[in-house]
């Protein structure tokens, strides 16, 4: 008789018991999982080769090395080293006609080898639910077994690197302990019935109690361990039939469908280098080719092209492997992008080369492009990514990350996103709340619990498989999947590819909720400032390869053009600014440029970043000099004596420049006629480049600087007034900044308007404390904005005098430890107010910002994203606007009200606050996990101001900031006339200022051809004129991958005026638009 009804919670705990591998494993299940058990010689032999230093050497280098003996208890290490194994085991006659079992535990990573240089599976030690230490010898061992031969390669690092990456740096030395190396013979039918214990415990545990099927499934677990004798294992079979029987239960035609895919989401850097995920990705694949053998149901899916890139060039057996599973359906290549990037700090073209690179990838080693853009893992989604997802041949889109959201709940799982443009993609976040499910009932039954549109589309997504470091679906979870697939109390379950699931959403659902712009994650905010430099050299690297492939398209049309002077010299460099894009890329992984990454990942990452420097110096100066030619682009720069200046933007514009060391004396000598200036901390000099049209080239002549400069704009002064403020003042703006170096006046002369209000102060340094709830390097929390301490300075004094560029050196102490010196400059040519920071940077988890108060009120500021713009709350009426206070903006945020506004520009960081009149920039942060040295030292960065009549929409701010991050090219010349023969633009844009281009390249394939891309900036429709002085025979719409969209010059959307050079192209609002043009 039993009285369960009376005791569920003793039973339930009963039934726990009976699996698991605590005290009582002598008498339970745990006691018949394996029949035999030997270890040692002679049935297993271990000899060791320990690769030098943190050396990651291929399967045929170690093959040849010597080897030493290795026993069990050994240790080996430190962290991120290598050790080879070579094993020879001799199966005992005793395991005959049972399957054997390799046990090989490093509590570390490992691979195991063919004799023969197979990669056949990884291995993942230690404890916890991502252990798997079995390799399969064979399913039936017979007597007289010959020797075995195979090897492991140890890494000394775990599936999450090195230890508690939130208490220990993860370069610290660590040795793992070999734990076992041993032959074992499972009890296929023991292992069995531990399978359908864990479906049927967790069901008894899990489901409400007050269904018929909780006491169902509560009675049938209770009487198998009635049933079940650990020293007679004929008891299995019937204890089986028990949960057979549970199991022949089905579910109604109005179950929940869960279509379930296998992955092992693995980051391409964290706490881990890039050079470790290269085995990550080998170790986790092979295991789950494997499985595909065993489990023909299995599907399971891999993004991330930059990770099959790897594979194919370190693995390619197991490339090959992968590329026949992929033509029978169950490995799913998916993603399209190159790699799983940040979708907050990348440019939009930046996202556009993602797309580029990755569909490129997959469709020329898999035979076609996704249709599925996974992102389930990165911290927040630009509200320009359902167009450029559009434009990239996809239009289904998974994540689940919002659902760690820490203030509100997102409403939404499966619902119609909506862009900045309009455009929409069918969206999926997993009601699991998870990439990494373990295929266990409670996932299910929360898949429909948390299910928010199941009014609407009765089906969701099943993402299982240990992830982040790898590892990927275990067996364990595929019998358990088997098990649940139609049982009574759970949904059904099929394995499917995601385009099945999404196909069938479109399909069924009806009447789908819509969300319309960024989908804005509620947490690791502290990501859009963390490790600065990195975010630095990002945008700089966006920059230069945006300059970089706009000469070196013009240097080829020409070498096309004028093939005797040019094409045996010049051929557009293709392959090397590939490669350069692959690397920013891959640094826009989203642990990497984030700053959520360890020490490790960021040596590595600047290592990169100084290669694409250097390549895109020879790159651009080999581009210039057969533009102009050899003759006036000399390779020694002391042979220049003019100075030619390149606008790599749309727009006429004028700058001070910097001359080079070089070119110094002769301008040097024409000081007094006040186009030229010395500028005091440094020596460097300075002269006016004016007037420089857009995509076009303009030369100065030392000798006639003179002319280039007005009497009005020689009205550039600077003073001490009585009171000790510092007045800075040209013919467009006055600036008074107080002692503690503080601006307590902004006035713009022509408005007459003061931008300061009364007993307010713009450029006020703030130190936060900064200690986030847990995750130190992800997260800002909103209750730090209630500590911290205003930073005035010690020290202000007047640099430079004038005539070009007026100057104040600040010197702002920031504790004990750390120290910021400013530079303040206003030039002769602009109301914009530039900062120039120093910062010499030392604290614990403190955050520098620094904030502007404005006579400014608009419920709404304004921040650049990628290709357009988004309106975020300066106010916090509700939960979802107070979740903003700290927000995402590329080159700018802007606070306008009717008929006046001021922009904030920077060159480097993203981490923005608008508090009904106050604007804040996030500058420096100081966590301490994952990286201990994170942003530790000198830092250099410029922000400005620039006021600006009209609000935002009639201003001119976007081409201001392109200004501020993209300065004139300075290329030395010997000749004076290279810009006469040379000076018209080589692309012009008229009738829509709100309208960008953005980049220039020569197209993917067939090198007549060059690309055009260009994105409507402000929100608006336009009718925009581009004209070419690339001459061209035919313009064609495209998408971002470069294929017609259907829209040729014949088409509305895009016509070209006869008998000219000029095309009309139409915009809507926020629209991208890629032109390629024939010639």
């Amino acid at each position: 008789m039993s009285y369960l009804q009376k005791h569920q919670s003793i039973t339930r705990s009963r039934i726990n018991n009976f699996t698991s591998d605590n005290q009582w494993k002598d008498v339970n299940l745990q006691a018949i999982l394996f029949d035999l058990k030997v270890s040692g010689e002679p049935y297993v032999k271990l000899e060791v080769w320990s690769a030098p230093g943190q050396e990651r050497p291929s399967f045929s280098h170690a093959a040849k090395q010597d080897y030493r003996p290795a026993k069990v208890g050994q240790v080996f290490g430190p962290s991120w080293t290598t050790h080879w194994f070579r094993v020879t085991v001799r199966i005992p006659d005793s395991f005959e006609g049972k399957p054997v079992q390799f046990l090989f535990d490093t509590n570390s990573e490992a691979m195991v080898w063919s004799a023969d240089g197979e990669p056949i599976m990884g291995l993942t030690g230690g404890g916890g639910g991502e252990r798997h230490v079995d390799y399969l010898l064979t399913p039936s061992a017979s007597t007289n077994e010959p020797l075995r031969l195979f090897y492991m390669e140890m890494a000394c690092n775990g599936l999450f690197g090195n230890g508690d990456y939130h208490q220990h740096p993860q370069d610290r030395a660590i040795y793992y302990k070999l734990s076992s190396a041993e032959l074992a013979a499972p009890n296929p039918e023991a292992w069995a019935l531990f399978h359908d214990m864990d479906v049927v415990s967790e069901m008894a545990n899990r489901l409400p109690q007050d269904t018929p099927r909780y006491w169902q499934a509560l009675k049938a677990a209770n009487k198998i361990v009635n049933i079940f004798e650990h020293a007679d294992v004929s008891t299995v079979a019937p204890a089986r039939a028990v949960a057979k029987r549970f199991f022949e239960a089905q579910g109604g035609d109005s179950t929940h469908q869960v279509y379930a895919i296998g992955n092992c989401h693995i980051d391409t850097a964290w706490l881990w280098p890039f050079d470790e995920t290269k085995r990550k990705a080998a170790r986790s694949w092979a295991t789950q080719l494997s499985l595909m053998d065993d489990y023909p149901e299995y599907r399971f899916a891999a993004s991330q092209a930059q990770q099959f890139e790897w594979l194919g060039e370190n693995y390619p057996s197991l490339f090959k492997r992968i590329q026949a599973k992929a033509r029978t359906g169950q490995f799913i290549p998916i993603g399209g992008t190159w790699v799983e990037m940040d979708c907050n700090i990348p440019s939009g073209e930046s996202l556009v080369r993602q797309f580029l690179l990755g569909q490129q990838y997959f469709k020329r080693h898999f035979g076609e492009t996704c249709d599925v853009f996974w992102l389930p893992d990165t911290f927040g989604y630009s509200s320009q990514l359902p167009q450029i997802v559009r434009l990239a041949g996809a239009k289904y889109f998974f994540t689940q990350k919002l659902s760690w959201n820490n203030i509100n709940t997102f409403p939404n799982t499966t619902f119609r996103w909506i862009g900045l443009d309009g455009s929409h993609i069918l969206t999926h976040m997993a009601p699991s709340n998870t990439y990494g499910a373990q295929c266990r009932p409670g996932e299910l039954i929360d898949s429909v619990k948390r299910h928010k549109d199941i009014a609407y589309s009765n089906e969701s997504l099943y993402l299982f498989g240990n992830g982040d470091g790898g590892g990927g679906p275990l067996r364990s979870m595929l019998e358990r999947l088997r098990r649940m697939q139609n049982v009574d109390g759970l949904p059904q379950v099929k394995q499917a590819h995601p385009r099945e699931f999404y196909k069938h959403v479109e399909k069924t659902a009806e009447e789908l909720v819509a969300w319309k712009g960024e989908l804005y994650f509620e947490l690791h905010r502290g990501t859009y400032t963390s490790q600065s430099n990195n975010k630095l050299w990002n945008r700089k690297s966006e920059f230069l390869l945006r300059d970089t492939e706009l000469l070196c398209t013009i240097a080829q049309t020409q070498a096309s053009r004028n093939e005797h002077d040019y094409e045996h010299k010049y051929k557009y460099p293709a392959k090397e600014l590939t490669r350069l894009w692959k690397l920013v890329c891959l640094n826009q992984f989203h642990d990497v440029v984030p700053g959520s990454a360890i020490n490790m990942v960021y040596r590595d990452s600047d290592k990169m970043y100084r290669d694409i420097f250097d390549s895109v110096e020879k790159l651009r100066h080999r581009a210039v000099s057969c533009i102009y030619g050899e003759s006036a682009i000399p390779n020694d720069p002391g042979l220049a004596t003019y100075l030619t200046v390149f606008n790599t933007t749309g727009w006429m514009r004028s700058s001070i420049v910097t001359v080079p060391d070089h070119l110094a004396m002769p301008f040097r000598q024409q000081c007094e006629n006040g186009a030229v200036q010395i500028r005091e901390r440094d020596g460097a000099v300075l002269t006016l480049a004016a007037d420089v049209p857009g995509f076009a080239a303009h030369t100065i002549d030392p000798e006639n600087t003179a002319s280039r400069i007005t009497d009005e704009e020689l009205s550039l002064r600077v003073f001490q007034d009585d009171s000790g403020d510092y007045v800075m003042a040209n013919r467009f703006v006055r600036v008074v900044i107080d002692q503690a170096g503080q601006i307590a006046s902004y006035y713009d002369i022509a408005e007459s308007r003061e931008l300061v209000p009364n007993r307010e102060r713009a450029n006020v340094f703030e130190l936060y404390d900064d200690v986030p709830i847990f995750w130190d390097a992800w997260d800002i929390e909103i209750y730090s904005l209630e500590k911290f301490k205003r930073l005035d300075a010690v020290q202000v004094s007047i640099s430079d005098t004038g005539p070009l560029v007026a100057s104040l050196t600040v010197k702002v102490p920031i504790s004990d430890q750390s120290v910021l010196s400013q530079t303040i400059s206003l030039s002769a040519i602009s109301p914009r107010l530039d900062f120039d920071c120093d910062v010499d940077w030392h604290e614990n988890r403190k955050c520098l910002k620094v904030s502007f108060t404005w006579d400014i009120h608009n419920d709404m500021a304004t921040y650049e994203t990628q290709y357009g713009v988004v309106q975020r709350p300066t106010h916090r009426n509700t939960t979802w606007d107070m979740a903003k206070f700290e927000v995402c903006a590329h080159k700018f945020a802007d606070l306008s009200e009717f008929g006046y506004g001021v922009a904030l520009l920077n060159d480097c960081k993203y981490g923005h606050s608008t508090l009904e009149n106050t604007m804040s920039l996030t500058l420096l942060r100081s966590p301490k996990s994952p990286d201990e040295h994170c942003d530790m030292g000198k830092h250099s960065f410029r922000y400005a101001l620039y006021p600006h009549k009209g609000c935002f929409n009639e201003s001119n701010v976007v081409q201001e900031a392109y200004h501020f991050n993209v300065p004139l090219l300075k290329i030395p010349s010997a000749v004076p006339d290279i810009c006469i023969t040379n000076g018209s633009p080589y692309f012009s844009l008229s009738g829509a200022r709100n309208v960008v281009l953005d980049a220039v390249k020569m197209a993917e394939v067939n090198g007549s051809r060059f690309v055009v891309r260009l994105y409507e900036a402000y929100g608006g429709h336009a009718n925009a004129f581009l004209t070419s002085k690339l001459p061209f025979i035919h313009v064609q719409k495209v998408n971002i991958l470069e294929e017609p969209m259907g829209a040729d010059c014949s088409a509305g959307e895009l016509t070209r005026l006869h008998f000219s050079d000029t095309v009309k192209v139409r915009f809507k609002p926020f629209e991208i638009v890629s032109l390629k043009f024939y010639f």
